[in-house]
């Protein structure tokens, strides 16, 4: 019988754990949203933006969610 217990902690990956949601959170906290549309060129951050339409948009755009997550990771190490 396989094991279907969550796979091991992924000790090496900074962003096991953290959901969308809460690295949105913590950039529009650090980061104005006119600066997170000049150091990433999403509409979703230049025209009206929110929470909530950032994330349907990073949730369908992989390209896109992969630049969050880097100016995240960035941002932590500061």
């Amino acid at each position: 019988m396989k094991d279907k217990r969550l796979p091991m902690e992924q000790p090496n990956n900074p962003l096991h754990a953290v959901k969308l949601v809460d690295i949105l959170e913590y950039l529009t906290q650090n980061y104005t949203w006119e600066e997170l549309a000049n150091s990433i060129n999403i509409n979703c951050f230049k025209s009206n933006p929110s929470i909530k339409s950032s994330l349907k948009f990073l949730r369908r755009t992989p390209w896109a969610r992969e630049k969050v997550e880097q100016l995240y990771l960035k941002s932590i190490k500061k």
